[in-house]
């Protein structure tokens, strides 16, 4: 059974930090590469950052500078740390893996809010 299992999200003021990560199980996880998504209230689900089963990396443009995904093969954890975070950061955080001609998957989600 495929299980991704997010941890990390809650309620912190702007300009402030945190760090999901995202627990594979049932997978080959060194094969897949891996995402964050996030749906902002309101809004619809976007790509936030992805990390590759390579080790390359992409961002959406309001992140870059700001968000770093990393993996740790070894540990089966996907991370993604979350600095100088904006109100407009908030929203339910998602995890994703894909791995070509496999089905893809996702986690339940956590909640980060950016409130003072």
């Amino acid at each position: 059974q495929v299980q991704l299992v997010e941890s990390g999200g809650e309620v912190v003021q702007p300009g402030g930090s945190l760090r999901l990560s995202c627990a594979a199980s049932g997978i080959i996880f060194s094969f897949y590469a891996m995402a964050w998504y996030r749906r902002p209230p309101g809004k619809q689900r976007e790509l936030v950052a992805a990390i590759t089963s390579g080790g390359t990396t992409n961002y959406v443009d309001s992140v870059k500078g700001r968000f770093t995904i990393s993996r740790d093969n070894a540990k089966n954890t996907v991370y993604l740390q979350m600095n100088s975070l904006k109100p407009e950061d908030t929203a339910v955080y998602y995890c994703n893996a894909e791995r070509i001609n496999h089905n893809t998957w996702w986690g339940q989600g956590t909640q980060v809010t950016i409130s003072s």
